[in-house]
């Protein structure tokens, strides 16, 4: 099942139909991440352009595993520019077997911090049924990454586009995958302390301590595909 166009996704805010933007003023405009025909606005992390693994496909951003695997540079693609309280949408699809993610409030300081996930936040990305993380609780597609678990899985099969909606707003945090909230969380608080304390990023100083940041999106070594990027401040 494809996702619905941003269109169908402004018709469906006119007619009042649930969606995250019904019940939001669009005081900022939307600005468009991915041009489709370039890679204007990105880089890969620690490195002053994109790697040539990333590539665009008919309108859509491909990270090509098998360019990546003979030699083609990768790495997390970043967003040129940082963001505070925004609402984030972007499609994605995922090979069978396939691994990716969402990463935010990234923080860009490759000496410091060597990846992208030891300050950013991530959105899993993943094949559920074929790879190994799907046997993992908080690890799966529309997860918080090793954080919070989807309140419903609404993800389609690997091969088809999934919709997202990321909005983060002064610490209130929303995923929505296909046109539902799955995860809603609060930032920085005790209980936000707490949860890192028991998950994998407890050893991780710097993780979730920017409250303002680049977009990633994740080389994992797999093939996906995004299109549609668009972010609008709040």
């Amino acid at each position: 099942m494809n996702a619905l166009s941003f269109s169908t996704l402004s018709l469906m805010v006119i007619l009042g139909c649930s969606n995250p933007e019904s019940s939001r003023q669009a005081e900022e405009p939307w600005r468009v991440l991915f041009d489709g025909k370039s890679l204007n606005g990105w880089h890969s992390y620690g490195k002053p352009k994109a790697g040539t693994a990333w590539v665009v496909d008919d309108g859509v951003l491909h990270f090509d595993a098998s360019a990546r695997k003979e030699g083609a540079s990768g790495g997390d693609l970043l967003t040129d520019q940082e963001y505070e309280n925004f609402h984030l949408q972007l499609e994605w699809k995922i090979s069978v077997n396939g691994n990716s993610g969402v990463i935010f409030y990234v923080k860009e300081d490759a000496a410091k911090y060597p990846e992208t996930y030891n300050t950013g936040l991530e959105m899993q990305i993943l094949d559920n049924d074929g790879h190994p993380d799907g046997k993992i609780h908080k690890h799966r597609a529309g997860d918080l990454y090793d954080l919070i678990p989807c309140s419903k899985e609404t993800v389609n099969s690997p091969g088809n586009w999934n919709r997202v909606d990321i909005i983060s707003d002064k610490g209130h945090l929303e995923f929505h995958l296909n046109g539902t909230k799955v995860v809603e969380t609060t930032l920085w608080n005790a209980d936000w302390k707490d949860l890192i304390s028991k998950s994998k990023f407890a050893s991780m100083p710097g993780f979730s301590t920017y409250k303002k940041g680049r977009i990633a999106l994740q080389d994992h070594g797999d093939e996906v595909w995004y299109r549609n990027i668009r972010i609008r401040k709040l």
